[in-house]
């Protein structure tokens, strides 16, 4: 009788996973372009890439796909390895999401201030969630963790720019030049993303290049990020005290999968103007969006005034990366804006609705 090795079964495994993967791409790999006009700027046509409606709720569900494939094929990441993510939120609840369907234990290391209905979804998905006190703490702890459980730290913050193909099958970025190919300008004159690791800002930057599109890359950085002072001084060991209060985007520190010479233009954003922006955007498509959805809309209404100014014409694409359903407890929570001195400052920034 003959047994199955344990290379053979490491192989089937691997298959199996590959194939499971795979399988949830084709269900799910695209998703809707929302097209948009705003008078007051009738020679711009607005479109926004809905990545809400992922399985997995978010943007990061390319990410977090794209992360397993290139752990597993690089054998990291086995049958029963326990898989260990340093994220804020979306990447571990779609990092959870496909953990459950290869059947692995997830930890999420995230900071304390991440909300609930965030830490809801991961645990949803069969996730734990590990809380640390300060936003730079949770690169260390997740090591410690991999390490205390022999698993794998598959750390989006080192791997997100180069585990997805930039070059084509699918990217974000090769999904919009195609949902844009019979619209009125097919090729857009922004694409507006905020950082979080940085990797679909390298995807869109390195595909536009790659296929040499005319399009410019725009980069949006809320408050306590280092990535705007990185982007304009090309200083890797730039830190900062706090966190970024926008979920999902704005880091700390510099990360390494951010690159800042494929990104061609940078906006600061405040946040109550990342807060008034996610509300203006939420009745014009009477559809809920998150805070970084938000920063997005900002930046992509300033670079608007500019063409407007300068008497162009054009597309402008943006990014809807999650639902406002995660942030009822937070973001559209009046009581939240209160307490973190917020609401008197968006009533402020709501201003920016004269321009719509």
């Amino acid at each position: 009788m003959c047994h199955q090795s344990n290379a053979d079964h490491k192989a089937t495994w691997v298959g199996s996973a590959i194939s499971k993967i795979e399988a949830d791409y084709q269900r799910s790999a695209d998703t809707h372009l929302i097209f948009l006009k705003l008078p007051s700027f009738p020679e711009i046509d607005f479109y926004f890439k809905d990545e809400s409606t992922h399985p997995s709720g978010s943007l990061k569900h390319r990410l977090a796909r794209s992360l397993f494939l290139y752990a597993i094929c690089n054998g990291w990441v086995q049958e029963g390895t326990t898989v260990v993510e340093a994220s804020s939120g979306s990447t571990a609840v779609s990092e959870a999401y496909f953990a459950r369907l290869l059947g692995l234990p997830f930890v999420a290391v995230m900071p304390k201030s991440t909300s609930p209905d965030k830490i809801q979804a991961i645990e949803f998905y069969g996730g734990r969630c590990h809380f640390v006190d300060h936003p730079a703490e949770v690169y260390e702890v997740s090591r410690q963790i991999a390490q205390e459980t022999n698993g794998h730290f598959i750390d989006q913050f080192t791997y997100a720019e180069r585990a997805t193909d930039w070059r084509g099958n699918n990217n974000i970025a090769e999904s919009i030049f195609r949902q844009m190919a019979h619209e009125i300008h097919p090729v857009p004159r922004w694409i507006v993303t905020g950082a979080g690791t940085g990797g679909t800002s390298a995807t869109l930057g390195r595909y536009v290049r790659y296929e040499q599109h005319a399009t410019q890359i725009c980069v949006v950085d809320p408050e306590n990020s280092v990535f705007y002072n990185f982007w304009k001084n090309n200083d890797p060991l730039l830190c900062g005290e706090l966190g970024s209060r926008i979920e999902g985007i704005g880091r700390p520190r510099v990360e390494p999968s951010f690159l800042r010479t494929v990104v061609d233009h940078m906006i600061q954003v405040p946040d109550a103007g990342s807060f008034a922006a996610m509300q203006a955007l939420t009745s014009l498509l009477n559809k809920k969006v998150g805070g970084s959805s938000g920063t997005n809309f900002w930046g992509v209404l300033e670079l608007a005034k500019q063409m407007r100014a300068n008497g162009e014409s054009g597309s402008i694409v943006t990014l809807i990366c999650d639902s406002g359903d995660r942030y009822l407890n937070t973001y559209y929570n009046e009581s939240w804006l209160k307490e973190h001195g917020y609401a008197d400052e968006v009533l402020r920034q709501q201003s920016l609705l004269e321009v719509l």
